[in-house]
């Protein structure tokens, strides 16, 4: 069975977390798949959009504690070894979200646990179902973010409430996620993938270029102070203004009709 399943319709690809025996806990062999998944819809340029979504009761359980345990009980890794282990293993996963051009949407139903929750975060967007639940619980095993979440997090639902999070260990329900700024939407029981495809399929209706552009944008600017902001910003947009879908979208609102965009460059 693939731990991770690759499925696109038109301009956006859904990439479903498939261990729902585990509750989608992220074991070696799923952050794999969901890197590899990842990287492989933000090198083709037909994609404009990711849905990241769970098979089963739950969205992703985080870590796989058994996993986790086996690193100290089992193999006896050292510090270093364990610091490794981490950067060479689901830290892929933050670093390979901090890097995409492509859109991300997390569609969340059940538990988002931990690395789960971190995970949603990760992604530009967050759709909840009214089942969602989400946990920064690291501390209620001994350990902290490990995952890239306390750099994310905060982005997202501010410091205070992601200390809140953060240092109770206590879930946060769908509507406190979005009256927080975690879920972006609600979506209506049931209707959790259609309400996920229907945003999906609102931005990748958006001119490509101009979406990739945005994501790299941010970005830049998240590191850069103001007058560096501006320089990149000016860069970015004259590099638009050559492209043909700034032209066909400028003649599509004009002509009040639907754009037609190829990502040519």
């Amino acid at each position: 069975m693939m731990s991770v399943l690759y499925e696109q319709s038109g301009r956006v690809v859904t990439l479903t977390l498939n261990r729902p025996e585990t509750r989608n806990a992220l074991s070696a062999d799923v952050v794999d798949a969901l890197v590899d998944g990842l990287n492989k819809a933000s090198a083709d340029r037909s994609v404009s959009c990711v849905i990241v979504a769970g098979a089963g009761e739950s969205f992703c359980a985080g870590g796989n504690l058994h996993e986790l345990r086996d690193l100290t009980v089992t193999r006896k890794l050292s510090q270093p070894e364990l610091a490794d282990w981490y950067r060479q293993g689901i830290q892929r996963i933050p670093a390979t979200f901090h890097g995409l051009d492509v859109v991300t949407i997390a569609a969340v139903h059940g538990h988002a646990i931990g690395a789960g929750c971190d995970l949603a975060a990760m992604c530009d967007i967050r759709i909840a179902a009214p089942n969602a639940s989400f946990a920064e619980s690291f501390v209620r095993v001994g350990l902290i973010s490990g995952d890239g979440g306390s750099w994310f997090l905060p982005r997202v639902i501010g410091l205070a409430r992601a200390k809140e999070m953060m240092l109770t260990a206590q879930a946060v329900d769908a509507r406190k996620a979005l009256d927080w700024g975690l879920a972006n939407a609600l979506a209506d029981e049931g209707a959790l993938t259609e309400a996920a495809m229907a945003m999906a399929r609102k931005i990748a209706a958006l001119p490509p270029n101009a979406l990739r552009g945005t994501k790299r944008l941010l970005r830049k600017m998240e590191d850069c102070g103001f007058d560096q902001g501006l320089a990149e910003a000016a860069q970015m947009q004259a590099k638009l203004h050559l492209q043909p879908d700034h032209l066909e979208a400028v003649a599509a609102v004009l002509e009040k009709r639907q754009g037609s965009f190829t990502g040519a460059v």
